[in-house]
């Protein structure tokens, strides 16, 4: 079952991870290391624009749905109530985004970009915003009506035409590049709609509705914001540090080096939130519990091994692959960060039975830490004379050990209502 669900979600999951690379190598073809690092700063915003304004609900709209698919009013109204909450959120993230675009130290950002083309750019992001939530919202809530062939169609579709999207406006030089990372789902968001309609998820169908459930959205809402708002501040934060203290290229290495672990993380966690988050969710005893994730988390940890060392012995062509020649710098010191990257995928399995339980006291308490924990020890890494440029690595490798020893303990002892 865990081979046939993994291979299946894996697929899809490869598909986008086709779609991360051929983004990235384009970017890399046409930018200098420099102008990376900027691209880099500008999707750290998008990221916390795409929090804020969906309350990084994603996990509540897999979740939410999975427990009440059964009970047909009582979807509708989580669904109307996630709706409303995300609606109220857009607005308010549209006219905060407006006011960071003219009054941001924008030049500090964004070192020797336009700032002209950094405001057109922020403006593009709202559609662009709104686009990249509503793909997220279907592809999560047909993942919890178990409409997985509709799931895998919208994933699918959109980053072909992501792709599209970005290659054509590279190409014939358009927009800028920021505009055209701001814009890239808009299309793809008209075919999800489509798709989500089709099972019965729509708009229209939704907002038809008298009742209005929102209580249960806050826990999830809490548990996304926070560290999709925090892990931008920190990548931030580091990135600065990197070039203050190695140099504008140096942070362009830097960000090759994190992209690695942003398509290892980005296939694995995919398919994770496919296999376990539903599982986890439904109502079981402790004893049914354990039966079931102890194997699963045996296998992730396996797997994320396999992984880590397959990458680290093929460096050398994973760089040259995945960038140019301009970044192969970035192959000496991939270590650090693919240790951190084998306990980052444990972490996060253990993560996701803290959100399906809605521990968000406990989630929240260790994502907090282990952000702040990253974001020091990196600086702190970086000015020691044996790490020097690892510092990031080192830190990172740190903060997901630490993570995972932590949530394991913490799982282990999880406090259950039924025998």
């Amino acid at each position: 079952m865990f081979a046939k669900s993994f291979l299946g979600s894996g697929a899809v999951t490869a598909f986008n991870a086709l779609r991360a690379f051929a983004i990235n190598k384009l970017l890399a073809i046409f930018l200098p290391p420099a102008a990376f690092a900027c691209v880099g700063q500008f999707m750290n915003l998008l990221s916390i624009g795409q929090a804020t304004s969906s309350l990084a609900l994603q996990n509540g709209w897999t979740s939410l749905t999975a427990q009440n698919k059964d009970n047909d009013k009582e979807l509708l109204g989580i669904w109307h109530g996630g709706f409303r909450l995300t609606t109220f959120a857009t607005l308010f993230t549209c006219i905060a985004a407006v006011l960071f675009c003219f009054m941001a130290p924008l030049e500090s950002l964004f070192p020797g970009m336009n700032t002209r083309l950094v405001q057109a750019a922020i403006l593009f992001a709202l559609p662009g915003i709104l686009s990249s939530n509503i793909i997220t919202i279907t592809a999560a809530v047909m993942n919890g009506l178990g409409e997985n062939k509709k799931w895998a169609l919208i994933n699918m579709i959109a980053s072909m035409w992501q792709v599209i999207w970005v290659a054509f406006f590279l190409y014939t030089g358009r927009l800028s590049v920021l505009s055209i990372i701001a814009t890239q789902s808009v299309v793809a968001a008209f075919f999800a709609i489509r798709v989500a309609s089709q099972a019965g998820f729509s708009i229209k169908r939704v907002w038809s509705t008298a009742a209005d459930v929102r209580g249960p959205w806050l826990s999830y809402a809490l548990m996304g914001l926070v560290p999709m708002i925090l892990s931008p501040v920190v990548l931030t934060i580091i990135r600065t540090s990197v070039a203050s203290n190695f140099g504008n290229d140096a942070a362009g290495i830097w960000q090759s080096v994190w992209k690695v672990s942003d398509f290892l993380f980005m296939m694995m966690s995919a398919i994770l939130t496919v296999i376990i988050l539903p599982k986890v969710s439904a109502k079981q005893t402790r004893q049914e519990f354990f039966r079931l994730f102890n194997p699963l988390l045996l296998r992730v940890m396996g797997i994320s091994l396999v992984a880590v060392c397959a990458l680290y012995f093929g460096r050398g062509i994973l760089v040259q692959v995945l960038f140019s020649k301009a970044y192969m710098g970035a192959a000496d010191h991939l270590f650090y960060q693919l240790v951190g990257d084998f306990f980052r995928a444990g972490g996060f399995a253990l993560a996701l039975v803290l959100i399906a339980r809605c521990e968000t006291k406990k989630f929240l308490t260790v994502e907090i830490i282990s952000e702040v924990f990253l974001a020091t020890s990196a600086v702190v890494c970086m000015r020691l004379p044996m790490f020097e440029f690892n510092g990031p690595m080192v830190g990172y490798a740190l903060e997901n050990l630490l993570y995972f020893v932590v949530l394991f303990v913490m799982v282990r002892r999880l406090k259950w209502n039924n025998p």
